[in-house]
């Protein structure tokens, strides 16, 4: 159907239109209901992260240990793009990074896979690898602390309100649609302890091994089955669970004499803690407990807080008076701000659009019917995204502009006022038929330009759909949302615009001048002599065009750049460090005291809340000095302090380092913190990365690095990650003593542990609560190193030694923490960038470092964070925005037929950057992604207005506008309107965007800038440069024609040059690499398999294949006399896992597919290596003959000479001559063989040059390391074409099964009786198969299908194993005959030719002799040369049945 048929079934069926509105309504308003709602898209990558966790072990033993097995075990995983490590005292975190392509559950499932095996290698004891939850830099999105209110402090200690949080808050949040995890955070988590006092224990003989079995063998229940007494059942239950602390202290450890040894009697029970690595202060009034709320990745972040909200508020009731839940990371706190930016953005952008187009085409009508357009687009826009499961966020809604939206809908509305105020006059009243007439004519007549307005913004949005890495998650949902709007505009450009024009538009016309005419003229007015001028001085227009461009380059150079702008997310995050070996004690401190100065010092702050060390879940492995402070802050219009979070965050840090000597700080935001850290592995915006092996030479030039980087400009902190310099007490074992008192180390290790670590025993059940039963050493003797020097060690004789006699107890620095990128140690210097572009700071950085720092041999820089995001998004966008404009230009040239034309129109591209460029500057912005993706969307609608002015111009010259200066001047006064109009929707759509200071417009801003500046110049160097260029074109053209006899004769000899010149081509050199590369590349039969496999990809959809919906409508006397109707719609669905079971099937014809294009790519490379080979053996073949043919033309002169002086018969002669002719008739057959196969390459190569080979390379094939195993079942293509087919029959065989199920079927019936109207019901039924013989046969049949596939493979697998036991078996024989040849064949062949030639030159021996001699000597070496030929395509055979190509 063509347009114009959709407009005239339009307007001739206006009431199914309506209904289609109505229809899009409910559509769009259902879709938005429930629309996924965040506050931007989630950047982060696809990865998964394994955690292990071992607090007995330092960061040495946890890289070697533990990280380092499961690196390795990692290494060969499919789709891994990075893996990145840290280890460090008791935690290895390990990140893999997979490409964004794989499902994430995949992912895991590899990785779980691989940390199961290498979890064998790692000892138990120090802990079992496990995955993190599956969440993102979005994740974090609810965070809380349990707070005791007034009155209450002293009634909940520390380890009571952990265990709420663990056991009554966390036990109830779990279970929430979208909740991961949750994470607790601060507190003592409370154990049953069995403190030991070592003094006591060594007085009673007793070792803390026995202590501690006692503890763990008695503390147990068991079962014993039942048994039956007077008709009942009783089952037996043996209850030996501790339950009290007086239980344990109860406990037994050995009986002396009847005299039983207790527990109490060696150590304190008492109510403990474990080892804390963690904790939270809040408001700098003490220690918190809390947790964070983590989201699943790819949840609805808006319904999950609304649900997590929900749940705390049933919560808070449950839990015990006095306590409350409060949050200080609300993720509906930014996303509410973030949308209502959005919404005020669009609501503002849609008024002033409106206003504008009832300004300027003086109908408010018109203007309204226009305006209507955008709530329906946008309802539209908001199906689309549900359906292709695009989010609502800042990125995807912001970049809507409403004057492109509207931009069809505007030129069908102003075509049809121009032709009612155009050829009617005042007072005359047009029909309903006239008026349907006359918008459907001018519709059609302008839908060329009204389609061609939208697809040209389409198209320029395909390349932002490339884009991929971060700014592809972050700008294709922007891509998306403005392509669906535009085409639904567009198709309500075609449909519902011309009916709500021919219906509403007023039929009675009015000619009289409105203020929109006169404004439109008053405009004009001062353009007018402008385009005068400007046509008068073309040279003087021309070259200032070309002198700003050349400007604007040049100031582009000067912009600087960054990443994309970042989002003020309305908090502050403090990564708050003390120096390295800070205890967790002191470290608490120093939080609280710098809380108590921020709240002291700053209003803004509502609360701040620390998070110190690691959580319960250590996705964010920070050490104990390290401390995350969560900063909420007071609404923008309440701040005292400062202006923006920039200037508040300078301040800050002052505070900071004034109150808390000592410390280090750097200020950024909660998300931005987290995605710097996920996808980066550093929070910093710029991570400078070194690499090498030495830690301690790491961390000396990373120091020197970070002297240098410090007092560059635009560095607000610069911060070396501390991996060494931690503190540490070692025991160094002296094994000849342990080896004199018959020691073991593992035993020593254990001792060590379980004294000042701990080790748990059993749990103690409270109800539902379980809680650790440890046993460790008093804490009054693990307070210094004398105490782990007098630990006691028991002998084997009964007898106890200190550990000081067997080991050296001593302080030592050691590492703090060891990073690894790709199993590569490396260090980090943290740069956060302050009031400068990221761009123009890196590049200072570089300049000093490489410089500055002479980094030893094996070690090496690396730029990360926000830099490396920049650079690898600049690179896509060298692909991308060159592609945009050749799509634009492409467009242009095939629309119009005319190269003139397009590059007359494309000029505006140019015209429009110079505007964006400028705009940027005096905004005082840098270029960033956001910008770039502004330039990509700005050459589209730059175009537009070009064309609006050329194509008239065009249709002025076709209707006989024969004077080139009154062409354009009667165009640019006839389109002037148009084109102010377009620009000014387009532009000023976008001021709302430009100007917004709210939350979320710093990543609109800079798109909003670049596309207002760029319509601006482009608008104006359009109305201007334009028609000034189309003057000089046109004029050029016209000479050009006249003399258009030399302008032939110059094409004739280009023609001419061009079809002369492949003779003259010289001899393309291939090599065999290069051969396959080319004809896999090139060959048809491959590009053939490969549309076969996007047939099968496209198949996929038709997997979810419903039958047609049946729909009946039954008018008639139904009921009564009266007359009803019955309308039915029933639609019937197959049993379930039907679809499911198509849709593997249509996935399995894909894999088959793919699998043919492999072996096609097998077939084809090992086709182009015969060929190559025998190519490589005419070579050296006619090498062999042509010396041959040589000698023995030497020998026939010889013998000719010796004829004629009578020293031999004419015999001799006569034979040599013979046998030379006889070689010359050899090589021109070997020649034409030679010819006939590279024939054969070239077709392979799908080419007609003229291609030679290398000949350099050795005609014997080298031999791989190892000769192919019997068969490699796994890869082989042909095998695994077969277990498709299997495969393929076990699913067929499901389907058959699946459809002797029940069809259901779901109707609606809608009905009048008696003629009253809307009775409506629901059929809800089922097909049953009461018959299933045909069923049964046909399952039965599917299962003999899949014992023929199977008997097939078995059969195929069998053939192809003897096949490649034979080749290898001839391969081996060749390999011994060649290995003959070339120790003892050819050397004897050598000895014979040189014998042969001195005996003859000699005349010791006649011209029989040496012809027989020297025929030998060839024909072992021509044998040679078949038999490596033989050896060649044998082992080509064997690497075709393996696989390879």
């Amino acid at each position: 159907m063509s347009f114009e048929s959709i407009i005239r079934f339009s307007i001739r069926n206006k009431l199914i239109i309506g209904l289609f509105v109505v229809g899009l309504v409910g559509w769009g308003v259902y879709a938005l209901s429930k629309l996924p709602i965040d506050a931007v898209p989630d950047i982060t990558s696809n990865q998964v992260v394994v955690l292990t966790q071992s607090p007995a072990l330092a960061a040495q033993e946890v890289e070697q240990y533990i990280t380092t097995p499961i690196e390795l075990s990692l290494g060969n995983v499919q789709g891994v793009t990075e893996i990145r490590s840290v280890s460090r005292l008791g935690l290895s975190v390990i990140t893999v990074v997979f490409d964004d392509q794989l499902d994430i559950l995949k992912a895991r499932q590899l990785v779980g896979e691989q940390i199961s095996q290498a979890a064998q290698d790692i000892p138990t004891e120090f802990g079992v690898p496990y995955l993190a939850p599956i969440t993102t830099g979005l994740g974090e999105i609810y965070q809380y602390t349990l707070v005791p209110q007034p009155g209450y402090e002293t009634r909940y200690d520390l380890t009571e309100l952990r265990s709420m949080q663990d056991w009554i808050v966390k036990r109830q949040l779990t279970g929430i649609p979208g909740v991961v995890e949750v994470s607790s955070f601060g507190g003592f988590v409370k154990q049953y302890e069995v403190s030991i006092d070592p003094e006591r224990l060594r007085a009673a003989g007793l070792t803390i091994g026995e202590v501690f079995e006692a503890v763990q063998s008695n503390n147990g229940n068991t079962g014993g089955s039942y048994l039956e007494k007077d008709k009942q059942a009783y089952f037996i239950r043996g209850e030996g669970t501790v339950k009290t602390l007086e239980d344990i202290e109860n406990i037994a450890v050995k009986n002396e004499n009847g005299v039983p040894v207790l527990i109490r009697s060696l150590a304190t029970v008492r109510f403990g803690a474990a080892v804390r690595y963690g904790a939270m202060t809040r408001n700098g009034e003490s220690e918190a407990v809390g947790a964070v709320v983590l989201m699943l990745k790819g949840a609805d972040a808006e319904r999950t807080v609304k649900a997590v909200k929900e749940r705390v508020a049933r919560i808070q009731k449950s839990l015990p008076e006095g306590v409350r839940i409060e949050p200080f990371i609300d993720r509906t706190q930014l996303i509410d701000r973030a949308i209502r930016t959005v919404r005020n953005n669009l609501l503002e952008g849609g008024l002033i659009v409106v206003f504008v187009l009832v300004l300027l085409l003086g109908n408010w009508r018109a203007g309204l019917i226009v305006a209507s357009v955008i709530p329906l687009a946008m309802l539209f826009t908001f199906a689309m995204m549900k359906l292709f499961g695009v989010s609502a966020n800042l990125m995807s809604l912001g970049a809507i502009d409403f004057g492109l939206v509207v931009d069809g809908s505007v030129i069908v509305v102003e075509a049809v006022l121009h032709f009612l105020h155009g050829n009617w006059q005042t007072g005359d009243r047009l029909t309903q038929k006239q008026m349907d007439e006359t918008v459907f004519s001018q519709a059609s007549r302008i839908l060329k330009s009204a389609v061609f307005g939208q697809v040209i913004i389409l198209i320029v949005y395909i390349p932002i759909l490339s884009l991929s890495g971060i700014e592809g998650k972050m700008f294709q949902p922007m891509a998306l949302a403005v392509s669906f709007a535009i085409v639904g505009a567009l198709i309500l450009s075609l449909t519902y615009v011309p009916v709500a024009s021919a219906l509403f538009l007023k039929k009675k016309i009015n000619n009289k001048e409105n203020f929109s005419d006169r404004l439109v003229k008053k405009l004009y007015s001062f353009y007018e002599p402008v385009i005068k001028r400007a046509l008068k001085a073309q040279r003087l227009v021309i070259g200032l065009a070309l002198v700003m461009l050349l400007v604007s380059g040049w100031l582009f150079g000067t912009l600087g750049g960054e990443f994309i702008p970042q989002l003020d997310e309305g908090d502050i995050a403090i990564d708050f460090r003390m120096p390295t070996g800070t205890s967790l004690t002191e470290t608490i401190e120093a939080s609280l005291k710098a809380e108590r100065a921020l709240l002291k010092n700053f209003p803004e702050i509502r609360q701040v809340v620390g998070r110190i060390g690691a959580s319960e879940i250590p996705t964010d492995p920070m050490p104990v000095e390290m401390t995350d402070q969560m900063i909420n802050l007071k609404e923008r219009a309440d701040w005292t302090s400062a202006d923006t979070r920039e200037e508040l965050s300078e301040k800050m840090n002052e505070v900071l380092q004034r109150e808390v000597p000592g410390s280090m700080a750097e200020f950024t935001q909660p998300i931005q913190m987290r995605f710097n850290e996920m996808i980066t592995g550093a929070r910093s915006d710029v991570v400078v990365k070194i690499y090498g092996d030495d830690l301690n030479v790491l961390f000396e030039h990373a120091t020197e690095c970070a002297a240098l980087i410090g007092p560059i400009a635009g560095v607000a902190s610069c911060r070396v990650e501390p991996i060494v310099g931690l503190p540490q007490i070692k025991a160094t074992y002296h094994r000849e003593r342990l080896a004199q008192y018959g020691l073991d180390v593992a035993e020593i290790n254990q001792l060590i542990r379980t004294s000042f670590a701990g080790e748990t025993a059993g749990v103690v059940f409270e109800g539902e609560r379980r809680f650790d039963l440890v046993v460790r050493m008093d804490s009054l003797h693990r307070t210094d190193l004398s105490d782990i020097r007098n630990l006691y060690i028991p002998l084997k004789d009964g007898g106890t030694i200190p550990l000081g006699q067997v080991a050296d107890i001593s302080y030592e620095e050691a590492p703090a923490q060891i990073s690894r990128d790709n199993t590569k140690r490396r260090i980090t210097i943290g740069i956060n960038v302050l009031n400068r572009d990221v761009e123009s700071v890196v590049n200072d950085i570089q300049s000093k470092l490489e410089k500055g720092v002479i980094l030893p041999a094996g070690y090496y820089y690396s730029y990360g964070g926000a830099f490396e995001n920049l650079q690898q998004a600049q690179q896509r966008l060298l692909i991308a925005v060159p592609l945009a404009l050749l799509l634009i230009f492409a467009l242009l040239y095939f629309t119009f037929g005319s190269l003139t034309e397009a590059l007359i129109i494309f000029t505006a591209v140019p015209l429009s950057a110079i505007g964006g460029i400028w705009a940027l500057w005096l905004r005082d912005m840098p270029f960033s992604i956001s910008a770039g993706v502004g330039f990509i969307a700005l050459f589209g609608v730059a175009v537009l207005n070009g064309i609006v002015l050329v194509s008239y111009f065009e249709q002025l010259e076709k209707e006989g506008k024969s004077s080139l200066y009154d062409r354009i001047m009667q165009g640019v006064q006839a389109r002037f309107r148009p084109v102010l109009m377009t620009a000014s929707v387009a532009s000023l759509g976008f001021l709302p965007m430009a100007l917004s200071r709210s939350a979320g417009a710093e990543v609109q801003r800079p798109l909003a800038t670049v596309v207002i500046g760029g319509l601006i110049t482009a608008t104006l160097l359009t109305l201007v440069v334009l028609p000034v260029l189309y003057s000089v074109v046109k004029k050029f053209t016209n000479k050009k024609n006249k003399g258009g006899q030399s302008s032939q004769v110059v094409v004739a000899l280009l023609i001419s040059f061009f079809l002369s010149a492949p003779e003259t081509q010289a001899q393309r050199v291939v090599s065999l690499s290069d051969a396959i590369e080319e004809a896999t590349s090139q060959n048809l039969g491959i590009k053939a398999r490969q549309l076969g496999v996007r047939e099968q990809q496209a198949l996929l959809p038709t997997a979810f294949d419903l039958p047609k919906t049946a729909v009946d409508f039954q008018y008639g006397q139904t009921q009564a006399r009266p007359i009803d109707y019955t309308l039915t719609a029933v639609q019937s669905f197959s049993a379930p896992g039907v679809y499911k079971a198509q849709r593997e099937l249509l996935e399995g014809g894909v894999q088959r597919a793919q699998y043919e294009v492999s072996i096609q790519t097998i077939q084809l490379a090992n086709e182009v290596k015969r060929t190559y080979y025998q190519l490589l053996y005419d070579h050296n073949l006619l090498g062999l003959l042509r010396q041959q043919s040589e000698q023995f033309r030497e020998a026939a002169r010889a013998a000719e000479i010796r004829f004629q002086t009578g020293e031999t018969n004419r015999l001799e002669t006569v034979t040599a001559q013979s046998r030379y002719q006889h070689l010359s008739q050899r090589i021109r057959a070997v020649v034409r063989e030679q010819d006939m196969h590279y024939a054969a390459l070239r077709l392979l190569l799908q080419t007609d040059e003229n291609v030679r080979i290398d000949t350099l390379i050795a005609l014997k094939r080298p031999l791989p390391l190892a000769l192919f195993p019997a068969l490699v079942s796994e890869t082989n293509p042909w095998l695994n074409i077969l277990r498709q087919q299997v495969l393929t029959s076990q699913i067929q065989t499901r389907i058959e099964q699946r459809n002797k199920l029940p069809e259901w079927r779901v109707g609606l019936v809608n009905q009048s009786i008696e003629k009253k109207y809307g009775f409506s019901a629901l059929q809800v039924g089922m097909s049953v198969p009461l018959f299933t013989k045909a069923f049964n046969a046909r399952i039965e049949a599917a299962r003999i299908q899949e014992q023929i596939t199977e008997t097939e493979l078995r059969l195929s697998s069998r053939q192809l194993g003897t096949e490649m036991e034979l080749v290898r078996a001839r391969q081996q024989s060749l390999a011994t005959t060649l290995d003959y040849y070339e120790t003892y064949a050819l050397p004897q062949a050598d000895l014979i030719q040189s014998t042969a030639l001195s005996a003859y030159s000699n005349g010791e021996v006649d011209y029989v002799a040496f012809f027989a001699a020297l025929q030998q000597a060839y024909q072992l070496r021509e044998e040679y040369l078949q038999q490596v030929l033989e050896f060649d395509q044998s082992l080509i055979r064997m690497e075709e049945l393996a696989g390879e190509n």
